[in-house]
C-alpha cells in the first residue's frame, strides 16, 4: 500500500491590487507559517531592524585539467605568497601589506543581510535573508528601508524565535533611507517623541496596532448601525448655526486675506525680507565706492537703497498705525461679501441636521470630524474630534440610553473577537488591563443615576478634595467623572436629567423646569464617551430655549420648521470616537490615538 502523502498547501493568495502576499496571511496562521515552507512568494514591507553577517570566503578549487583564461589580477593573487616571501626580506611585513593593498583591488567580502520586515498587516514581522549579490555592494538596508523581495519560504537558518523565513533570490525594489534624517530606529521610542513625526509613526509596532484597532472600531460602528436599520447620512462640515449653542465654534471666512488695509506694495514679501535686503544693498554700495570703476552703477545702487529704506519706513509706520487701532469684527468684516454671504462655522455637532433626516427616514447616523475651540490641555480632547452621531424618530430618552448601551457593548465585543493579536500585543506593551476593561463593557452591567444623585454622592466624598467645588448646577468635569467610575461604581455609568444650562438648547425640558432629558455615558479611565438627549419637539418651548441661550433665532428658523410641520419626538446621541480608542488601547493621550491630531497650538502635517 502506498504511503499517505501530506496534503499540498495551495499557493498563497496575492493582494488583489499590489501582486504581493500580505505578511499576515503567512505569520498569523496557527502553525506560524510552517505549512508554507517551500512556497515561492513576493513580499513587501519596511525594515524594522537589520543586521549583517559575513560569509566565510570559499577557497577556489584547483584547476586539475584544461586550459582556462586568467586575468592579470588572478595571476598576481596566485603568486601572492611568493611575492610576500621575497619582499618581506627587504621591506618588512607591514610595508608588504601596504604595497599590495594599493596594487590589488580587494573584492567585497560576501555577506547576508538579515532583515525583519513588516507591511503593517499585523504585529509580527517576517525575517528575510538577502545575499549581498542581490543588492549593490555599497547599499545598506537600515530601519525604514522599503523592500519588495521574492524568494522561497524556508525553516529559519539561524537560531531565534522565528518559525519561518524568506530566502530572497530576487529584489524588485529598494526604497533607501537617509539615516541622518530618519526619526525612527530599531529601539523603542516614547510615544510623545513621535508626535512631531506623525507621518512616520505608523511604522512603529505600537502605533500600527493602535491604528488597526481604530480601523476595527470604525468597521464595528458601521456594522452595528447597518444591522439595526439605520441609514448613513453625511452632514455638512461647514454650517451656519452653532449647533450646541455654547459659542465654541471655529469661524470660516475668506475675508481676512482680502482686508485692503493689510495689502502693501511689496507683492506679498515680508517686511523682514525687505530689511535683510537693505543690508545686502548697503554692502553693494560700499563695494562700488571702493572700486570707483562705475559711477553710473554706484548712483543706481544708492538710489535703489534709498527707495528700499523709504519703503521699510512706510511699512513700519503702517503697521504701527494698525496696531494702535482696536480691531472689531463688525467694522472690519462684512460677511455679505464673504464666500457664503453670511457667517459660517466648522460644525460642532451634526445632530440638528440629522434630526431633519430622521423626521423623514426614521433612524439615521453619521460619522465624521467635529470641531471645538477648547483651549485646553486635556489629554482626552482635541480641536478636531471624530464623532458618531445618530437620531431616531418616535424615540424618547430611555430608547436613546438603551441604544447607547447596546452600541458600546457591540463594538467592544467586536474588537475582542477581531483584534486578538493586536490586543495581546497592547496588553503586553501598553496596558495589561485592556482586555478586562473591554470585557466589562461587553458583558458587564451599567449603573444609571440622575445628575442630582451624582452630586449627592460627590458631596459625601469628604475624604476627597476636588479642585472644582461640587454643587448642584456645576458641570461635572474629569476629576468628578473619574472618582465616580473608577472609585465608587467601578463600572460604566449613565448620568441623566442634567441642569438645562449645562446642555444644548434643543434638549427636552423636563416637568421641573430646571433639568432636561439629557444623559452622559461615562466609563472608567477615559470619562465621558457619549452625550445624548431627547430633543424638544414643542415649538413654543424650543423657541423660548433659543432666546434664553442668547442665540440668533433667524439662524434656527429651518430647525423650528421641523416643529411647525409634522413634529415628531426624536432622541439621539453623540459618541466621542477618539476617547474610545484610548479605552481600547490603554493609551493615556488622545494625540497618540489619532492619525494626525489637531490640538490647541499644534497642527503638524
Amino acid at each position: 500500500m502506498a504511503s499517505e502523502q501530506a496534503p499540498v498547501e495551495a499557493p498563497l493568495p496575492l493582494s488583489k491590487y499590489s501582486k504581493r502576499v500580505i505578511l499576515k496571511t503567512i505569520l498569523d496562521r496557527p502553525d506560524g507559517g510552517v505549512g508554507l515552507i517551500g512556497q515561492r512568494v513576493v513580499v513587501g514591507g519596511w525594515v524594522k531592524s537589520s543586521r549583517e553577517f559575513r560569509k566565510e570566503p570559499v577557497a577556489p578549487a584547483s584547476d586539475v585539467g584544461g586550459h582556462k583564461d586568467v586575468s592579470c589580477v588572478e595571476v598576481l593573487q596566485s603568486k601572492l605568497p611568493f611575492f610576500k616571501s621575497i619582499i618581506k626580506v627587504f621591506a618588512g611585513e607591514y610595508r608588504i601589506r601596504e604595497k599590495l593593498d594599493t596594487v590589488l583591488p580587494k573584492p567585497p567580502q560576501p555577506s547576508v543581510s538579515i532583515l525583519q520586515i513588516s507591511d503593517g498587516s499585523g504585529v509580527s514581522s517576517l525575517q528575510v535573508l538577502v545575499d549581498s549579490s542581490l543588492a549593490p555592494p555599497s547599499l545598506v538596508m537600515p530601519t525604514g528601508t522599503c523592500v519588495l523581495a521574492e524568494g522561497i519560504l524556508q525553516k529559519p537558518s539561524l537560531q531565534g524565535k522565528e518559525t519561518i523565513e524568506l530566502k530572497a533570490d530576487k529584489i524588485h525594489h529598494i526604497g533607501t533611507v537617509d539615516q541622518d534624517r530618519y526619526p525612527l530606529s530599531k529601539k523603542r521610542l516614547p510615544l510623545e517623541s513621535l508626535r512631531d513625526s506623525a507621518h512616520f509613526r505608523p511604522r512603529t509596532t505600537t502605533v500600527a496596532s493602535v491604528m488597526r484597532i481604530r480601523s476595527a472600531l470604525t468597521q464595528a460602528t458601521h456594522t452595528f448601525f447597518q444591522e439595526n436599520g439605520f441609514l448613513y447620512v453625511q452632514v455638512p462640515v461647514i454650517t451656519t448655526t452653532d449647533c450646541e449653542g455654547f459659542g465654541e465654534s471655529f469661524q470660516v471666512t475668506t475675508l481676512l486675506g482680502k482686508d485692503q488695509s493689510s495689502v502693501d506694495d511689496t507683492g506679498g514679501v515680508k517686511l523682514e525680507t525687505i530689511k535683510a535686503s537693505i543690508k545686502e544693498k548697503s554692502k553693494q554700495v560700499e563695494e562700488l565706492k571702493r572700486s570707483e570703476s562705475n559711477k553710473e552703477a554706484l548712483a543706481a545702487a544708492i538710489q535703489d537703497l534709498k527707495k528700499t529704506t523709504e519703503l521699510v519706513s512706510q511699512l513700519e509706520a503702517r503697521q504701527k498705525e494698525k496696531s494702535g487701532k482696536s480691531y472689531t469684527q463688525s467694522t472690519k468684516v462684512n460677511f455679505s461679501e464673504d464666500f457664503f454671504s453670511c457667517k459660517t462655522y466648522l460644525t460642532v455637532s451634526g445632530r440638528l441636521h440629522l434630526e431633519s433626516y430622521a423626521s423623514a427616514l426614521g433612524n439615521v447616523y453619521s460619522f465624521g470630524p467635529r470641531f471645538h475651540t477648547h483651549k485646553s490641555d486635556s489629554k482626552k480632547m482635541l480641536a478636531e474630534m471624530w464623532m458618531v452621531e445618530l437620531e431616531m424618530a418616535f424615540s424618547e430618552l430611555e430608547d436613546s440610553m438603551e441604544c447607547a448601551t447596546d452600541f458600546l457593548r457591540f463594538i467592544c465585543k467586536w474588537i475582542l473577537e477581531n483584534c486578538t493579536e493586536d490586543l495581546k500585543f497592547i496588553s503586553k506593551r501598553v496596558d495589561k488591563l485592556v482586555l478586562d476593561r473591554l470585557r466589562s463593557i461587553a458583558t458587564g452591567p451599567f449603573e444609571k443615576i440622575s445628575y442630582t444623585e451624582a452630586v449627592e454622592v460627590l458631596k459625601q466624598a469628604t475624604e476627597r478634595k476636588f479642585q472644582t467645588k461640587v454643587e448642584w448646577g456645576v458641570s461635572l468635569n474629569e476629576e468628578h467623572e473619574s472618582y465616580l467610575t473608577d472609585e465608587i461604581y467601578k463600572k460604566p455609568l449613565i448620568i441623566y436629567d442634567h441642569p438645562k444650562q449645562l446642555k444644548p438648547f434643543y434638549a427636552r425640558l423636563n416637568a421641573d423646569g430646571k433639568t432636561v432629558a439629557a444623559f452622559d455615558v461615562i466609563v472608567p479611565k477615559v470619562g465621558t464617551l457619549i452625550r445624548g438627549s431627547q430633543n424638544e419637539e414643542r415649538y413654543n418651548t424650543l423657541n423660548t430655549r433659543i432666546k434664553e441661550s442668547g442665540l440668533e433665532k433667524q439662524q434656527y428658523e429651518w430647525y423650528l420648521d421641523l416643529r411647525r410641520h409634522g413634529a415628531v419626538k426624536c432622541s439621539g446621541f453623540s459618541f466621542l470616537f477618539d476617547p474610545l480608542v484610548l479605552y481600547a488601547t490603554g493609551l493615556n493621550d488622545v494625540r497618540d490615538a489619532v492619525p494626525f491630531p489637531r490640538s490647541f497650538g499644534k497642527a503638524n502635517n
